[in-house]
């Protein structure tokens, strides 16, 4: 994990690839290819130029709801994408920011009947893709135009820096740069050092956070608020809102830093003002919280009020006291129909409000959804039982009325949803656990001009900056992904990678936010902070994934589209059927009660129709098991970028396995050297040495260990920076320079080393180049390969001069879980860039028959491709830029993520632990995931199936059975409840072991 970095990928799925295509790659995750190095083209990234917004919506109560909201915001111009999750009532939109505002989006989202509020980019997790910044600086002591071309020279020479243009007029400098590779600091720095002087203006960058005030309670105070702010540098606009105490400012994070801007505001306020970053996650599980105690109130006045109507109607005709009472007249009505009356037209029109509101939204973009069935049907028991009590009022004939039908229907309509949102909460408890990792405070060490320590202070753990040294004490949590500056320790990872053992860590180790110091004290300086942490972009992932569709959900969406409408109809025909049966004398009227008509008895039959027919369950089938297998899988150190991988990996034919780094431990070892001429074996280890000092292959990294240790071993310190610091200092004193280095994708490198051509790679660069392999040698080639070592051969001014044999053992449980895959039905490939020899050799100690070698990088994804032609689902496996093409050509890319960067871009999987395990672990997930869903759509089509037909009085005749409307309410509420909880069943998912995979008996 020392070098894990994860983004989410909002678009396709990028590939990149690049460097030497068949061994171990140790490549920056993020970094870009080098198409000169062979690698195949990027797939369709995100659109340039798009911007997101993340909306909180709110008012959807199924997947009608949602499709309304895509809709409404797809048909807006400038919107590129729209993804809605019904259970984070979130909504991401990608738009064209020269064609859309997100004031359109938002006014879209009301437009379509639901609230919608913009969610600051400081509470979105997502992490900032890489990209070229702008920034302005002053520059002093240019008096000519010599001075302006040696600065923008100097500036044009630095790493990182894309473009320079100087002005002598104006003393301005503006440079174009990389800022993961230079820092604003690094290039006043090199201002300096030139002679002039440079101080930083500002910066194209720009960052939006949301501020809690403490104390903003006059308008004294704004205007103190207003006052700092206008006068601090580094703030682009801002904006007070005095009723919720909060301020949004928009900043230039290059020029001021939020800590400064907090800082500030309490430092100018005189201590008046203290200002807190409002946690996105707090904010948004208060707002969920705030929506379960709004589901509560409204049921329990729907029941305070509900209770009296159900027993005057039920209980009070029993009890001579009360029966007399409630029959006394009240003008021409009774005094119990006028009580329930009164009791329900609160119940229906007040609490029932929020119904009759979302019904109007939806029909009034023409989609219905379940509100508009529960309108329908209480309206229809409301009016019907108004009616018949005005009747009765003015006749003196008083028909039976069914007041406590619609109080009852909307009171259990109520308790099912407070039920269904407290189990759509559990759902997400997983983010809620990832969030919970984090400190809420950190130590903060202070240093002098001359960076000495002189003190400490507590900070809000959102305000750590890039470069910040934190002290982090034994038992508490690191606050942010750093370095380690000065201590040794242990630190529990597992809540991170899944492994229970602590890792060591000393200077210069890498330490992950979240995890816990479990003995001495650390100084750490932060290196990542807020969305760039590792836990940010975990949360991240699992965030993106559950706004994610499973294509299974398609289903749901469009019976969801029509279900609605189908019911309605089935209730006019039940209606119509029984009341024309009646009116035609086809059933006895023995069936029809003594103080009622045909008409009411089919009106009551048609209700429970209305009712009973639950839209919302199927559309929570799919999501909600989603939900919680994303939070599960993260809690096993499996990321998965969403529900169509999920999908597909349940029907996974082909685990396509990269061999170096994938089924090997990716660490090169170099075990032998022979010289076949008469070059002394020093001067051999000096030559490979230099030849491959300009590379960054692991491969390369292993035979200059090898030639270093051979020359200075017993020499070196015993610290391992001493010894990373000792290597540097020696390697120019003993290596020659190389020149006209360069590297063959897939063969090796070359270069000229005192005027001569130097090769070194495998057996096709030697013999493309017109150099003769001596038999000794290749016979010394064929044994080290038919032993799974690579050989490495050298040539020196076009003589064969030796050759190098290279290892990486096996990861330990490669072989167990090949075995295993085959069990589960799965057919294991290797597939490896590497010599046959070796490959198979490799591939025979693993169990794996199906073996791939000799493959370029761009090759990969085209044996991908071969094993998909007859429909097969193809899985791939990969560490590295080098497998992205095959990670993204698969139908489920996995990328495994130890000890070295993975292309996390390119895949659909992010298996955190560098444990071949796990991939077992996604099939698995996967297929018990999707068992879930099948078995929630069967409860969810067999209840509409089995229960409309009950409602509608199918089993009447031969029973005398019916279900009152008010019992088909209750069943509708607690379906979709059902369908919540066998989601939440996903909760008590534990990993295969292998012993049971692979049927073993332990004695």
């Amino acid at each position: 994990m020392s070098h894990l970095q994860l983004s989410s990928v909002a678009g396709g799925r990028p590939a990149a690839a690049g460097g030497r295509g068949d061994e171990m790659e140790d490549v920056a995750l993020l970094g870009s290819y080098d198409e000169e190095a062979g690698g195949a083209p990027p797939v369709e990234e995100e659109e340039e130029g798009a911007a997101e917004a993340h909306v909180r919506v709110t008012g959807m109560t199924c997947s009608a709801c949602t499709s309304a909201v895509e809709a409404a915001v797809s048909a807006r111009r400038g919107v590129r994408r729209v993804a809605v999750s019904l259970l984070q009532n979130r909504a991401r939109v990608v738009f064209d920011p020269a064609l859309a505002k997100v004031e359109d989006i938002i006014e879209a989202i009301e437009d379509a009947g639901f609230e919608a509020e913009i969610i600051p980019d400081s509470a979105i997790s997502q992490p900032k893709s890489q990209k070229t910044l702008s920034a302005q600086f002053r520059i002093g002591g240019m008096t000519c135009a010599n001075c302006v071309n040696s600065v923008e020279g100097i500036l044009k020479k630095l790493p990182g820096v894309k473009g320079a243009v100087v002005a002598l007029a104006t003393s301005l400098g503006e440079v174009e740069y990389d800022p993961s590779t230079i820092s604003k600091d690094g290039i006043v720095q090199a201002i300096e050092d030139a002679g002039f002087e440079a101080a930083f203006l500002q910066s194209s960058e720009q960052d939006k956070v949301l501020l809690a005030l403490i104390g903003l309670h006059r308008e004294r105070d704004v205007e103190v608020l207003n006052d700092i702010l206008k006068k601090m540098d580094g703030l682009r606009q801002f904006g007070v809102n005095t009723v919720l105490s909060e301020v949004e400012i928009v900043f230039d994070p290059e020029a001021v830093g939020l800590r400064s801007i907090v800082d500030t505001i309490e430092m100018g306020s005189n201590g008046r003002l203290k200002a807190h970053v409002q946690n996105p996650y707090t904010r948004g599980a208060s707002n969920d919280a705030h929506e379960a105690s709004k589901m509560l109130n409204l049921l329990r006045s729907s029941l305070f009020l509900s209770i009296p109507v159900f027993f005057i109607r039920m209980v009070c005709p029993s009890i001579p006291f009360l029966s007399t009472l409630l029959s006394m007249h009240c003008g021409p009505f009774l005094m119990g129909d006028l009580l329930k009356w009164i009791l329900v037209s609160i119940v229906q029109f007040v609490i029932g409000k929020r119904f009759y509101i979302a019904a109007y939204r939806a029909l009034r973009h023409g989609s219905t959804n379940m509100d508009v069935l529960v309108v329908l049907g209480t309206t229809a028991s409301y009016v019907y039982s108004v009616c018949a009590l005005l009747y009765g009022a003015f006749t003196g004939y008083r028909p039976p009325v069914y007041f406590e039908t619609s109080a009852m229907i909307i009171t259990f309509v109520l308790f099912g949803k407070y039920l269904e949102v407290l189990a759509k909460g559990k759902t997400s408890d997983a983010i809620k656990k990832l969030v919970e990792l984090v400190p809420s405070t950190a130590l903060l060490v202070l240093k002098d001009k001359e960076g000495k320590h002189v003190g400490e202070r507590e900070i809000d753990a959102l305000l750590v900056q890039p470069g910040d040294v934190l002290k982090v004490l034994p038992g508490s949590k690191v606050p942010a992904d750093g370095v380690v500056v000065w201590g040794t320790s242990h630190v529990n990872e597992s809540m991170i990678t899944g492994e229970s053992a602590p890792v060591p860590k000393e200077v210069s180790s890498v330490v992950i936010g979240g995890t816990i110091n479990l003995h001495g004290i650390l100084h750490i300086q932060a290196t990542k902070v807020g969305s760039g942490t590792v836990l940010s972009q975990i949360i991240s992932l699992v965030e993106t994934a559950q706004m994610s569709k499973a294509p299974i959900q398609k289903f749901a969406d469009y019976v969801a589209s029509i279900f609605v409408p189908i019911v309605i109809t089935l209730s006019i025909v039940t209606f119509s059927v029984w009341f024309l049966c009646g009116w035609l004398g086809a059933y006895p009227n023995s069936w029809v009660a003594d103080n009622s008509n045909c008409f009411v008895f089919s009106l009551m039959f048609a209700i429970s129709v209305v009712v009973i027919a639950c839209p919302c369950a199927l559309g929570l089938a799919t999501p909600t098991a989603v939900m919680v297998a994303t939070g599960i899988g993260a809690n096993h150190g499996v990321l998965v970028k969403g529900g169509d991988a999920l999908e597909r990996a349940q029907n996974i034919n082909y685990v396509v396995f990269d061999k170096t780094g994938t089924l090997t431990q990716g660490k090169a070892v170099v075990t032998t050297a022979k010289v076949i001429s008469g070059m002394d074996l020093g001067d051999f280890l000096t030559l490979v040495a230099s030849a491959e000092a300009s590379s960054e292959h692991p491969l390369a990294k292993a035979v200059l260990d090898y030639a270093f240790h051979f020359h200075f071993f017993g020499k070196l310190p015993s610290s391992k920076d001493g010894i990373e610091q000792r290597k540097h200092e020696v390697l120019s004193q003993w290596l020659l320079e190389a020149e006209d280095f360069s590297a063959v994708p897939g063969k090796g490198i070359q270069c000229l080393i005192n005027g001569k051509h130097v090769l070194v790679g495998n057996r096709t660069l030697i013999t493309e180049n017109g150099v003769t392999i001596p038999p000794e040698a290749e016979t010394f080639l064929i044994d080290l390969e038919s032993n799974a070592k690579t050989g490495i051969l050298v040539a020196y001014d076009g003589d064969f001069v030796g050759l190098m044999g290279i290892t990486d053992p096996l990861k330990r449980e490669a072989a167990v879980v090949v075995e295993g895959l085959k069990k589960l039905g799965v057919h294991p490939v290797m597939l490896t860039g590497d010599n046959w020899r070796t490959a198979q050799a490799v591939a025979k100690e693993v169990g794996i028959e199906d073996v791939r070698a000799e493959v370029m990088p761009a090759g990969k994804a085209d044996v991908v491709r071969s094993l998909q032609k007859d429909g097969s689902i193809v899985a791939m496996v990969g560490d590295g830029i080098n497998d992205s093409p095959a990670l993204a050509a698969a139908d489920v890319g996995m990328a495994i993520g130890g000890g070295t960067d993975i292309a996390i871009e390119a895949a659909d999987y992010v298996l955190v632990r560098n444990n071949l395990e796990d991939v077992i672990t996604a099939i698995d997930l996967s297929r018990k995931t999707f068992s879930r869903i099948r078995w929630n759509y069967f409860f969810a089509m067999a209840y509409n199936v089995v229960a409309i037909p009950v409602a509608a009085g199918a089993l009447f005749p031969f029973t005398g059975l019916q279900m009152p409307p008010w019992l088909a309410g209750a069943c509708m509420a607690f379906s979709s409840v059902s369908v919540v909880c066998s989601s939440l069943l996903l909760r008590r998912y534990r990993k295969p072991r292998l012993t049971t995979v692979l049927q073993i008996t332990v004695e």
